[in-house]
Protein backbone atom coordinates (compact mmCIF):
# COMPACT_ATOMS: atom_id res chain seq x y z
CA UNK A 1 0.00 0.00 0.00
CA UNK A 2 1.08 3.14 -1.45
CA UNK A 3 2.03 6.20 1.29
CA UNK A 4 -0.93 8.12 0.29
CA UNK A 5 -3.09 5.45 0.65
CA UNK A 6 -2.35 4.93 4.49
CA UNK A 7 -2.43 8.17 4.46
CA UNK A 8 -6.27 8.34 3.37
CA UNK A 9 -6.88 5.58 5.51
CA UNK A 10 -6.43 7.47 8.87
CA UNK A 11 -7.84 10.08 7.77
CA UNK A 12 -10.37 8.00 7.27
CA UNK A 13 -9.83 6.47 11.02
CA UNK A 14 -9.87 9.88 12.27
CA UNK A 15 -12.84 11.18 10.77
CA UNK A 16 -15.05 8.45 11.32
CA UNK A 17 -14.00 8.09 15.26
CA UNK A 18 -15.37 11.59 15.18
CA UNK A 19 -19.05 10.75 14.35
CA UNK A 20 -18.76 7.58 16.36
CA UNK A 21 -19.09 9.57 19.65
CA UNK A 22 -20.89 13.12 20.54
CA UNK A 23 -18.88 16.46 20.52
CA UNK A 24 -19.27 17.08 23.85
CA UNK A 25 -18.20 13.78 25.57
CA UNK A 26 -14.21 12.95 25.20
CA UNK A 27 -12.55 9.96 24.25
CA UNK A 28 -12.50 8.37 28.11
CA UNK A 29 -16.47 9.33 28.01
CA UNK A 30 -16.29 12.07 30.61
CA UNK A 31 -18.06 15.27 29.49
CA UNK A 32 -16.20 18.42 29.27
CA UNK A 33 -18.24 21.64 30.15
CA UNK A 34 -18.53 23.34 27.22
CA UNK A 35 -18.12 27.10 27.21
CA UNK A 36 -18.67 28.86 23.10
CA UNK A 37 -16.99 31.94 22.46
CA UNK A 38 -18.94 35.21 21.86
CA UNK A 39 -20.21 35.83 18.28
CA UNK A 40 -21.71 38.71 16.59
CA UNK A 41 -23.34 38.83 12.97
CA UNK A 42 -26.22 39.00 11.04
CA UNK A 43 -27.75 35.87 12.07
CA UNK A 44 -27.06 36.10 15.64
CA UNK A 45 -28.43 39.08 16.02
CA UNK A 46 -31.36 37.89 14.26
CA UNK A 47 -31.70 34.86 16.90
CA UNK A 48 -31.63 37.68 19.55
CA UNK A 49 -34.33 39.40 18.59
CA UNK A 50 -36.69 36.42 17.78
CA UNK A 51 -35.55 34.89 21.74
CA UNK A 52 -36.41 38.29 22.91
CA UNK A 53 -40.05 38.48 21.22
CA UNK A 54 -40.56 34.86 21.98
CA UNK A 55 -39.96 34.92 25.65
CA UNK A 56 -41.81 38.55 25.02
CA UNK A 57 -45.23 37.31 23.97
CA UNK A 58 -44.94 33.98 26.12
CA UNK A 59 -44.72 36.13 29.45
CA UNK A 60 -47.70 38.16 28.17
CA UNK A 61 -50.04 35.53 27.45
CA UNK A 62 -51.36 34.95 30.73
CA UNK A 63 -51.87 38.38 31.41
CA UNK A 64 -53.40 39.31 28.18
CA UNK A 65 -57.45 39.02 28.50
CA UNK A 66 -60.30 38.49 25.81
CA UNK A 67 -63.30 38.44 26.43
CA UNK A 68 -62.79 38.64 30.26
CA UNK A 69 -60.34 35.42 30.37
CA UNK A 70 -56.36 34.93 29.60
CA UNK A 71 -55.68 34.59 26.02
CA UNK A 72 -54.10 31.05 26.77
CA UNK A 73 -55.76 29.45 30.17
CA UNK A 74 -55.44 25.51 30.47
CA UNK A 75 -57.92 25.25 33.96
CA UNK A 76 -56.70 21.46 34.39
CA UNK A 77 -58.22 21.33 37.91
CA UNK A 78 -62.06 22.40 36.03
CA UNK A 79 -61.13 20.74 32.68
CA UNK A 80 -61.88 23.86 31.06
CA UNK A 81 -59.33 25.45 28.55
CA UNK A 82 -59.36 29.25 27.41
CA UNK A 83 -57.65 29.35 24.02
CA UNK A 84 -57.82 32.81 22.17
CA UNK A 85 -61.42 34.13 23.24
CA UNK A 86 -62.43 30.38 22.38
CA UNK A 87 -63.25 28.26 25.39
CA UNK A 88 -63.66 24.40 25.95
CA UNK A 89 -64.30 21.65 28.17
CA UNK A 90 -62.74 18.10 28.35
CA UNK A 91 -65.72 16.94 25.60
CA UNK A 92 -64.08 19.24 23.21
CA UNK A 93 -60.37 17.44 23.89
CA UNK A 94 -60.75 15.56 20.15
CA UNK A 95 -59.91 19.02 18.42
CA UNK A 96 -56.69 18.80 20.07
CA UNK A 97 -55.59 15.90 17.84
CA UNK A 98 -56.05 17.80 14.65
CA UNK A 99 -54.32 20.83 16.12
CA UNK A 100 -51.44 19.06 17.26
CA UNK A 101 -51.10 16.29 14.08
CA UNK A 102 -51.46 19.53 12.22
CA UNK A 103 -48.25 21.03 14.05
CA UNK A 104 -46.46 18.21 13.75
CA UNK A 105 -46.53 17.78 9.92
CA UNK A 106 -45.98 21.54 9.44
CA UNK A 107 -43.15 20.77 11.45
CA UNK A 108 -41.60 17.85 9.29
CA UNK A 109 -42.40 19.96 6.71
CA UNK A 110 -40.65 22.67 7.91
CA UNK A 111 -37.49 20.50 8.58
CA UNK A 112 -37.53 19.11 5.17
CA UNK A 113 -37.45 22.48 3.48
CA UNK A 114 -35.57 24.59 6.13
CA UNK A 115 -33.41 21.82 8.38
CA UNK A 116 -33.43 22.50 11.93
CA UNK A 117 -34.28 26.18 11.86
CA UNK A 118 -36.78 25.22 14.88
CA UNK A 119 -33.63 24.33 17.16
CA UNK A 120 -31.73 26.91 16.41
CA UNK A 121 -34.09 30.07 16.91
CA UNK A 122 -37.66 28.68 18.39
CA UNK A 123 -36.79 25.59 20.85
CA UNK A 124 -37.75 27.09 24.49
CA UNK A 125 -34.00 25.33 25.25
CA UNK A 126 -32.68 26.84 22.81
CA UNK A 127 -34.33 30.58 23.64
CA UNK A 128 -33.15 30.62 27.11
CA UNK A 129 -30.14 29.22 27.58
CA UNK A 130 -29.16 31.57 24.84
CA UNK A 131 -31.14 34.04 25.31
CA UNK A 132 -31.17 34.54 29.03
CA UNK A 133 -28.76 31.54 30.79
CA UNK A 134 -25.46 32.02 28.95
CA UNK A 135 -25.90 35.85 29.06
CA UNK A 136 -26.24 35.77 32.56
CA UNK A 137 -22.72 33.76 32.54
CA UNK A 138 -21.00 36.14 30.77
CA UNK A 139 -22.36 38.98 32.60
CA UNK A 140 -20.76 37.28 35.77
CA UNK A 141 -17.38 35.29 34.54
CA UNK A 142 -16.73 37.04 31.30
CA UNK A 143 -15.53 35.28 27.82
CA UNK A 144 -15.12 32.02 27.29
CA UNK A 145 -11.29 32.42 27.88
CA UNK A 146 -12.23 33.84 31.31
CA UNK A 147 -14.74 31.31 32.04
CA UNK A 148 -12.17 28.52 30.84
CA UNK A 149 -9.35 30.11 33.46
CA UNK A 150 -11.52 30.35 36.29
CA UNK A 151 -12.56 26.61 35.66
CA UNK A 152 -8.89 25.42 36.15
CA UNK A 153 -7.93 28.11 38.54
CA UNK A 154 -8.21 27.33 42.69
CA UNK A 155 -11.12 28.40 44.63
CA UNK A 156 -10.68 32.24 45.40
CA UNK A 157 -13.07 34.77 47.25
CA UNK A 158 -13.75 36.59 43.73
CA UNK A 159 -14.47 32.63 42.36
CA UNK A 160 -16.58 32.36 44.60
CA UNK A 161 -18.58 35.27 45.11
CA UNK A 162 -18.75 35.09 40.86
CA UNK A 163 -20.08 31.75 41.17
CA UNK A 164 -22.87 32.62 44.00
CA UNK A 165 -23.77 35.77 41.79
CA UNK A 166 -24.31 33.66 39.01
CA UNK A 167 -26.43 30.31 40.45
CA UNK A 168 -28.22 32.73 42.79
CA UNK A 169 -29.57 34.60 39.48
CA UNK A 170 -30.02 30.99 37.60
CA UNK A 171 -32.43 30.31 40.64
CA UNK A 172 -34.08 33.41 40.79
CA UNK A 173 -34.60 33.05 36.38
CA UNK A 174 -35.59 29.87 36.57
CA UNK A 175 -38.39 30.19 39.53
CA UNK A 176 -39.55 33.04 37.58
CA UNK A 177 -39.78 31.22 34.55
CA UNK A 178 -41.55 28.17 36.17
CA UNK A 179 -44.08 30.57 37.93
CA UNK A 180 -45.31 32.03 34.33
CA UNK A 181 -45.14 28.43 33.16
CA UNK A 182 -47.79 27.24 36.70
CA UNK A 183 -49.86 30.78 36.04
CA UNK A 184 -51.03 29.21 32.23
CA UNK A 185 -52.79 26.38 34.64
CA UNK A 186 -53.76 28.58 37.94
CA UNK A 187 -54.17 32.13 36.02
CA UNK A 188 -51.99 35.06 36.71
CA UNK A 189 -54.72 36.38 39.90
CA UNK A 190 -54.85 32.76 41.51
CA UNK A 191 -50.79 32.83 40.89
CA UNK A 192 -50.59 36.41 42.64
CA UNK A 193 -52.59 35.37 45.56
CA UNK A 194 -51.06 32.18 46.18
CA UNK A 195 -47.50 33.85 46.20
CA UNK A 196 -49.01 35.90 48.73
CA UNK A 197 -50.13 32.43 51.36
CA UNK A 198 -49.00 30.21 53.12
CA UNK A 199 -47.61 27.35 50.63
CA UNK A 200 -50.03 24.83 53.36
CA UNK A 201 -53.50 26.53 51.55
CA UNK A 202 -52.13 25.31 48.19
CA UNK A 203 -48.79 22.86 48.02
CA UNK A 204 -50.01 21.20 44.76
CA UNK A 205 -49.03 24.36 42.65
CA UNK A 206 -46.51 25.29 45.82
CA UNK A 207 -44.81 21.94 44.61
CA UNK A 208 -45.04 22.26 41.01
CA UNK A 209 -43.72 25.83 40.96
CA UNK A 210 -40.37 24.77 42.62
CA UNK A 211 -40.32 21.22 40.86
CA UNK A 212 -40.28 23.00 37.75
CA UNK A 213 -37.96 25.30 39.09
CA UNK A 214 -35.37 23.13 40.11
CA UNK A 215 -36.08 21.13 36.83
CA UNK A 216 -35.20 24.24 35.01
CA UNK A 217 -32.26 25.14 36.84
CA UNK A 218 -30.75 21.67 36.64
CA UNK A 219 -30.87 21.93 32.97
CA UNK A 220 -29.60 25.30 32.18
CA UNK A 221 -27.28 25.71 35.08
CA UNK A 222 -25.12 21.94 34.07
CA UNK A 223 -27.00 20.05 31.88
CA UNK A 224 -27.34 22.11 28.81
CA UNK A 225 -26.68 20.31 25.35
CA UNK A 226 -26.98 17.24 26.56
CA UNK A 227 -30.78 17.65 26.57
CA UNK A 228 -30.37 18.30 22.43
CA UNK A 229 -27.86 15.36 22.45
CA UNK A 230 -29.25 12.60 24.64
CA UNK A 231 -32.84 13.67 25.59
CA UNK A 232 -34.74 15.12 22.49
CA UNK A 233 -35.89 12.62 19.94
CA UNK A 234 -36.52 15.47 17.57
CA UNK A 235 -32.26 15.68 16.94
CA UNK A 236 -32.24 11.84 16.34
CA UNK A 237 -35.15 12.06 13.77
CA UNK A 238 -33.63 14.40 11.40
CA UNK A 239 -31.70 11.48 9.72
CA UNK A 240 -35.12 10.53 8.18
CA UNK A 241 -36.02 14.06 8.24
CA UNK A 242 -33.36 15.60 5.89
CA UNK A 243 -32.32 15.08 2.65
CA UNK A 244 -29.90 16.06 -0.18
CA UNK A 245 -32.29 19.14 -0.31
CA UNK A 246 -32.76 20.38 2.71
CA UNK A 247 -31.28 23.66 4.03
CA UNK A 248 -28.60 23.01 6.52
CA UNK A 249 -25.26 24.74 7.73
CA UNK A 250 -22.83 23.26 5.75
CA UNK A 251 -19.01 23.82 5.39
CA UNK A 252 -18.00 24.18 1.39
CA UNK A 253 -15.13 21.59 0.96
CA UNK A 254 -14.28 22.46 -2.40
CA UNK A 255 -13.57 25.85 -1.81
CA UNK A 256 -12.08 25.93 1.83
CA UNK A 257 -9.52 22.34 1.28
CA UNK A 258 -6.88 21.99 1.80
CA UNK A 259 -7.21 24.25 4.93
CA UNK A 260 -3.39 25.38 6.23
CA UNK A 261 -2.40 28.22 8.22
CA UNK A 262 0.12 30.72 7.60
CA UNK A 263 1.34 32.10 4.04
CA UNK A 264 1.42 29.06 1.12
CA UNK A 265 4.74 27.60 0.97
CA UNK A 266 6.04 28.51 -3.68
CA UNK A 267 3.76 26.09 -5.40
CA UNK A 268 1.34 24.64 -2.66
CA UNK A 269 -2.12 25.48 -2.98
CA UNK A 270 -4.30 26.39 -0.63
CA UNK A 271 -8.15 26.77 0.20
CA UNK A 272 -9.34 29.92 1.75
CA UNK A 273 -9.93 27.90 5.41
CA UNK A 274 -7.10 29.15 7.63
CA UNK A 275 -7.85 26.20 10.18
CA UNK A 276 -8.43 28.90 12.64
CA UNK A 277 -11.31 27.06 14.87
CA UNK A 278 -12.90 30.06 15.34
CA UNK A 279 -16.13 28.15 14.15
CA UNK A 280 -15.25 25.22 16.52
CA UNK A 281 -15.17 27.61 19.49
CA UNK A 282 -18.37 29.41 19.26
CA UNK A 283 -20.19 26.05 18.54
CA UNK A 284 -22.91 25.36 22.02
CA UNK A 285 -22.44 21.60 21.23
CA UNK A 286 -18.82 21.69 20.16
CA UNK A 287 -19.03 19.95 17.11
CA UNK A 288 -16.68 21.19 13.84
CA UNK A 289 -18.75 22.08 11.09
CA UNK A 290 -16.29 20.88 8.81
CA UNK A 291 -16.31 17.62 9.24
CA UNK A 292 -19.50 17.57 7.83
CA UNK A 293 -23.29 17.55 8.61
CA UNK A 294 -23.81 16.09 12.60
CA UNK A 295 -26.46 14.98 14.66
CA UNK A 296 -25.55 17.44 17.35
CA UNK A 297 -25.50 20.81 15.57
CA UNK A 298 -28.51 22.77 16.01
CA UNK A 299 -28.36 24.98 13.10
CA UNK A 300 -27.64 28.23 15.52
CA UNK A 301 -25.19 29.87 12.53
CA UNK A 302 -23.05 30.82 15.06
CA UNK A 303 -20.25 29.01 13.09
CA UNK A 304 -21.45 31.31 9.79
CA UNK A 305 -21.21 34.30 11.74
CA UNK A 306 -17.65 33.43 12.99
CA UNK A 307 -16.78 32.14 9.33
CA UNK A 308 -17.83 35.37 7.44
CA UNK A 309 -15.69 37.58 9.76
CA UNK A 310 -12.40 36.01 9.47
CA UNK A 311 -13.33 36.34 5.44
CA UNK A 312 -13.77 39.92 5.97
CA UNK A 313 -10.19 40.28 7.23
CA UNK A 314 -9.21 38.40 5.10
CA UNK A 315 -10.64 40.16 2.67
CA UNK A 316 -11.96 37.17 1.23
CA UNK A 317 -15.89 36.50 0.15
CA UNK A 318 -18.25 35.06 2.98
CA UNK A 319 -20.07 32.28 2.81
CA UNK A 320 -17.01 29.11 3.42
CA UNK A 321 -19.49 27.87 6.02
CA UNK A 322 -22.93 28.73 4.98
CA UNK A 323 -26.62 27.77 4.83
CA UNK A 324 -26.70 25.68 1.80
CA UNK A 325 -28.23 22.24 1.17
CA UNK A 326 -25.73 19.40 0.40
CA UNK A 327 -26.49 19.39 -2.92
CA UNK A 328 -25.66 22.72 -3.43
CA UNK A 329 -22.38 22.41 -1.37
CA UNK A 330 -21.04 19.95 -4.01
CA UNK A 331 -22.00 22.45 -6.96
CA UNK A 332 -24.79 20.66 -7.92
CA UNK A 333 -28.66 22.46 -8.97
CA UNK A 334 -31.27 22.46 -5.62
CA UNK A 335 -34.72 21.45 -5.49
CA UNK A 336 -37.14 22.56 -3.44
CA UNK A 337 -40.40 20.63 -5.03
CA UNK A 338 -40.53 16.76 -4.10
CA UNK A 339 -42.21 14.34 -2.75
CA UNK A 340 -42.19 14.48 0.78
CA UNK A 341 -42.29 18.41 0.72
CA UNK A 342 -45.71 18.09 -0.84
CA UNK A 343 -46.81 15.53 1.02
CA UNK A 344 -45.83 17.23 4.70
CA UNK A 345 -47.70 20.16 3.02
CA UNK A 346 -50.73 19.02 1.73
CA UNK A 347 -51.03 17.09 5.43
CA UNK A 348 -50.25 19.65 7.55
CA UNK A 349 -52.80 22.06 5.51
CA UNK A 350 -55.80 19.19 5.52
CA UNK A 351 -54.94 18.99 9.75
CA UNK A 352 -54.65 22.52 10.38
CA UNK A 353 -57.66 23.19 8.15
CA UNK A 354 -59.74 20.55 10.21
CA UNK A 355 -58.87 21.59 13.30
CA UNK A 356 -59.65 25.08 12.23
CA UNK A 357 -63.02 24.15 11.06
CA UNK A 358 -64.20 22.58 13.88
CA UNK A 359 -63.07 25.44 16.08
CA UNK A 360 -64.70 28.16 14.09
CA UNK A 361 -67.60 26.51 13.52
CA UNK A 362 -68.24 24.71 17.26
CA UNK A 363 -71.36 26.07 19.18
CA UNK A 364 -71.05 26.23 22.81
CA UNK A 365 -75.06 25.70 22.99
CA UNK A 366 -76.19 22.37 22.69
CA UNK A 367 -80.25 21.43 22.96
CA UNK A 368 -81.27 17.72 21.60
CA UNK A 369 -84.67 16.02 22.82
CA UNK A 370 -84.69 11.99 23.69
CA UNK A 371 -87.68 10.04 24.66
CA UNK A 372 -87.54 9.15 28.81
CA UNK A 373 -87.09 5.61 29.31
CA UNK A 374 -89.49 2.86 30.15
CA UNK A 375 -92.45 2.51 27.89
CA UNK A 376 -92.80 4.62 24.50
CA UNK A 377 -96.23 5.73 26.04
CA UNK A 378 -98.64 4.97 28.45
CA UNK A 379 -102.80 4.62 27.50
CA UNK A 380 -104.53 6.42 29.93
CA UNK A 381 -108.25 6.68 30.22
CA UNK A 382 -108.99 9.26 27.53
CA UNK A 383 -105.38 10.50 26.33
CA UNK A 384 -102.24 8.62 24.97
CA UNK A 385 -98.92 10.31 27.44
CA UNK A 386 -95.37 10.66 25.97
CA UNK A 387 -92.65 11.80 27.86
CA UNK A 388 -89.57 13.58 26.54
CA UNK A 389 -86.49 15.00 27.75
CA UNK A 390 -85.18 18.12 26.97
CA UNK A 391 -80.73 18.40 27.32
CA UNK A 392 -80.07 21.82 27.19
CA UNK A 393 -76.05 21.99 27.23
CA UNK A 394 -73.97 25.55 27.97
CA UNK A 395 -70.28 25.01 27.16
CA UNK A 396 -69.21 28.47 27.09
CA UNK A 397 -68.08 30.54 30.18
CA UNK A 398 -71.08 32.50 30.69
CA UNK A 399 -74.91 31.73 31.31
CA UNK A 400 -76.87 31.63 28.87
CA UNK A 401 -81.18 32.37 29.07
CA UNK A 402 -82.72 29.42 27.11
CA UNK A 403 -86.40 29.58 26.04
CA UNK A 404 -88.27 26.43 25.10
CA UNK A 405 -91.58 26.04 23.48
CA UNK A 406 -93.27 23.15 22.48
CA UNK A 407 -96.15 22.68 19.90
CA UNK A 408 -97.49 19.89 19.03
CA UNK A 409 -98.18 19.20 15.13
CA UNK A 410 -100.38 16.40 13.23
CA UNK A 411 -102.35 15.29 16.20
CA UNK A 412 -104.67 16.85 18.70
CA UNK A 413 -103.95 17.05 22.64
CA UNK A 414 -101.97 19.06 25.24
CA UNK A 415 -98.14 19.72 25.46
CA UNK A 416 -96.34 21.11 29.17
CA UNK A 417 -92.93 21.73 30.13
CA UNK A 418 -91.60 21.29 33.51
CA UNK A 419 -93.55 20.90 36.44
CA UNK A 420 -96.18 23.37 35.11
CA UNK A 421 -99.03 23.56 33.03
CA UNK A 422 -97.75 25.74 30.29
CA UNK A 423 -96.16 24.57 27.16
CA UNK A 424 -93.49 27.66 27.20
CA UNK A 425 -90.55 28.01 29.85
CA UNK A 426 -87.61 30.65 30.17
CA UNK A 427 -84.68 29.98 32.31
CA UNK A 428 -80.95 30.44 33.21
CA UNK A 429 -78.12 27.97 32.50
CA UNK A 430 -74.61 28.54 34.26
CA UNK A 431 -71.94 28.34 32.49
CA UNK A 432 -70.13 24.61 32.19
CA UNK A 433 -73.34 23.16 32.77
CA UNK A 434 -76.37 21.65 31.58
CA UNK A 435 -79.97 21.20 32.18
CA UNK A 436 -82.69 18.51 31.46
CA UNK A 437 -86.48 19.65 31.36
CA UNK A 438 -89.40 17.02 30.68
CA UNK A 439 -91.70 17.76 28.06
CA UNK A 440 -95.14 15.92 28.36
CA UNK A 441 -97.62 15.19 25.61
CA UNK A 442 -100.95 14.01 26.30
CA UNK A 443 -102.76 12.82 22.80
CA UNK A 444 -106.69 12.47 22.66
CA UNK A 445 -107.17 8.54 22.59
CA UNK A 446 -110.52 8.83 20.77
CA UNK A 447 -109.10 10.90 17.73
CA UNK A 448 -105.15 9.71 18.05
CA UNK A 449 -103.78 8.83 14.28
CA UNK A 450 -100.03 8.13 13.53
CA UNK A 451 -97.55 10.47 12.26
CA UNK A 452 -97.87 13.76 14.65
CA UNK A 453 -94.73 15.26 16.27
CA UNK A 454 -93.74 17.21 19.14
CA UNK A 455 -92.02 20.32 18.21
CA UNK A 456 -89.88 22.19 20.09
CA UNK A 457 -88.21 25.99 19.67
CA UNK A 458 -85.16 26.19 21.90
CA UNK A 459 -84.45 30.27 21.70
CA UNK A 460 -80.99 31.29 23.05
CA UNK A 461 -80.21 35.33 22.24
CA UNK A 462 -80.54 35.59 18.55
CA UNK A 463 -80.18 31.76 17.99
CA UNK A 464 -83.04 29.47 17.53
CA UNK A 465 -82.77 25.43 17.33
CA UNK A 466 -85.75 23.86 16.49
CA UNK A 467 -85.81 19.92 17.66
CA UNK A 468 -88.85 17.29 17.37
CA UNK A 469 -89.67 13.49 18.02
CA UNK A 470 -92.63 11.97 17.23
CA UNK A 471 -95.89 10.77 19.21
CA UNK A 472 -96.34 7.44 19.45
CA UNK A 473 -99.77 5.30 19.88
CA UNK A 474 -102.04 2.70 18.98
CA UNK A 475 -102.73 3.61 15.51
CA UNK A 476 -106.38 3.81 16.53
CA UNK A 477 -108.06 3.63 19.86
CA UNK A 478 -111.76 3.71 20.79
CA UNK A 479 -113.67 2.47 24.07
CA UNK A 480 -114.48 -0.66 22.70
CA UNK A 481 -111.30 -1.69 22.77
CA UNK A 482 -110.66 -0.51 26.23
CA UNK A 483 -109.25 -3.31 28.44
CA UNK A 484 -111.17 -4.31 31.29
CA UNK A 485 -110.75 -2.08 34.21
CA UNK A 486 -109.65 1.14 32.42
CA UNK A 487 -113.17 2.09 32.38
Amino acid sequence: MSENSVESVEKVKVRLAIYDRASSLRKDGNRPFIHPADVSGRFTTLRRVVFYVLIAVWAALPWIRIQGRPAVFLDVEARRFFLFGGSFDATSFWLVWFLLTGVLFSLLLTTTTLGRVWCGYACPQTVFLEGVFRRIERLFEGNRNERIARDQAPMSWSKALRRTGKHATYIVSALFVSHVFVAYFVSIPSLMQMMTRSPAEHPYAFVWCFAVGAILYGNFAWFREQLCLIVCPYGRLQSVLLDDDSAVIGYDEKRGEPRGKGKAKPGETRGDCVDCNRCVVVCPTGIDIRNGLQVDCVACAQCIDACDDVMDRLHKPRGLVRYDSLRGLRGEAKRFWRPRVFFYGIAGVVLVGTAGFFLTTRNDVEARILRLRGMPYVVEETTIRNAFEVHLVNDGDRARTFEVEATLQGVEGTVTTGDGDDAVETFEVPPWTDRRLTVVVRAARDSFRTGGVVHVDVAVGRETRELQAPVLGPARTSRAQTPPGDG
